[in-house]
């Protein structure tokens, strides 16, 4: 039989790796490079990353708040603009979706018509049209021409 042949190792035992795949650092010649990260760049990143899109949602927000607002004033407008209507001297009583035109006299009482400034002829009995409205479903009032003031 032949004699069993023992191999040497001729690397000193204490420097080999006992698990080389967990070393922080490349353990032979041909390993990949292993760079500690910095750890204030991986911070820097992402917290510049966090600011930017928060910036968007902010902006976005903002945006949409802009818009209610001039929805409320718009709103708001259209209530001030209905009671000084509802306050005016009309004969008749205004129909949901019709057009109707809003007049002030010389004497400053205001009137709601069915007759359109153009329809008046020669005389125009008040001294300006306000307004062209239209009644909307929840009674109040669309303005399509203004030239009104809301007197508060």
């Amino acid at each position: 039989m032949e004699e069993a042949q023992v191999i040497i190792n001729p690397i000193a035992p204490e420097k080999v790796a006992a698990s080389p795949g967990l070393m922080e650092y490349a353990h032979s010649a041909g390993g990949a490079i292993i760079r500690p990260e910095d750890k204030g760049k991986i911070t820097g990143r992402a917290v510049s990353a966090m600011r930017e899109q928060t910036d968007l949602q902010l902006a976005q927000l903002y945006q949409q708040m802009q818009l209610l607002a001039e929805q409320a004033t718009a709103i708001r407008h259209r209530v001030e603009v209905s009671e000084r209507i509802y306050g005016a001297q009309m004969n008749f009583e205004p129909i949901v979706g019709q057009t109707y035109h809003f007049y002030t006299r010389r004497n400053g009482t205001d009137v709601l018509s069915m007759v359109a400034p153009h329809e008046w002829g020669r005389k125009f009995p008040f001294e300006r049209c306000l307004a062209t409205v239209r009644m909307m479903a929840d009674h109040t009032w669309d303005v399509k021409y203004h030239d009104i003031e809301i007197i508060e």
